[in-house]
């Protein structure tokens, strides 16, 4: 039986608007499973990135419970959940958000410094094709660079779960499917849990189970037994 890591159990999330109350998450459930790599598919405003939010502790849920590797934790104090963030997980952003002072080698290093037991800075910068480049500051890198040490600076902590948001959304087609790539091999080396949420709909072939969503609602879930490499992608 497949272990469940992370799990979603009737989640709410509402915004005040002014006068207005926003739904951007309803009643929605879900069980992400350790070791697997999971794309939520959903236009904007379908409630995909506050769903990655709430996985990744950095909002809470109005109503219902999100429970990590059995332990709820969407009522938790803020220390438990720095600690969460800080230990459990890794996050890849669309503009990936690098510091613009330090080197390539320094934001890793960062990142590193946060965990008792990361990765060596130099195998992790070497798995995603930048060794060369890791004394450079990130103005002196292209986008796909840029992304491939925010993917560095994650996958340096072990993280239990990779969360990604729109990994690919500023880059350009090859560059993405060489950015799915690494994700993938930090799927399938390091044993994290990866989870992607995009727009486009292609990258959803490249996982076994894929998440619909929209108006707030998990619309669809899509088991794929035939998942397609980056490489064999199309958009």
């Amino acid at each position: 039986m497949e272990k469940v890591l992370i799990e979603l159990n009737r989640v709410t999330k509402t915004y005040q608007m002014g006068e207005v109350t926003v739904e951007a998450l309803k009643e929605t459930s879900l069980k992400i499973y350790q070791g697997e790599l999971l794309v939520i598919l959903g236009p904007s405003g379908s409630g995909k990135s506050t769903m990655l939010n709430i996985l990744g502790g950095m909002d809470r849920p109005t109503s219902g419970k999100v429970l990590f590797d059995g332990e709820e934790i969407s009522d938790a104090p803020e220390s438990r959940l720095t600690r969460y963030r800080r230990n459990e997980l890794g996050f890849v952003f669309q503009f990936y958000n690098l510091i613009t002072d330090l080197t390539a080698r320094e934001n890793v290093e960062l990142a590193a410094n946060l965990v008792e037991d990361p990765l060596p800075l130099e195998d992790v910068l070497k798995d995603v094709g930048l060794d060369s480049r890791q004394e450079h500051f990130p103005s002196q890198m292209s986008g796909g660079e840029q992304q491939r040490v925010s993917i560095a600076r994650a996958a340096v902590k072990k993280p239990r779960l990779l969360l990604c948001d729109e990994p690919t959304g500023a880059l350009d087609f090859q560059t993405g499917k060489l950015i799915l790539s690494l994700l993938l091999k930090i799927n399938q080396e390091r044993g994290s849990t990866v989870v992607i949420v995009t727009h486009n709909t292609a990258i959803g072939a490249m996982a076994r189970r894929i998440i619909r969503m929209s108006s707030g609602r998990i619309a669809e879930i899509t088991e794929n037994p035939h998942p397609l490499s980056p490489e064999r992608i199309d958009w």
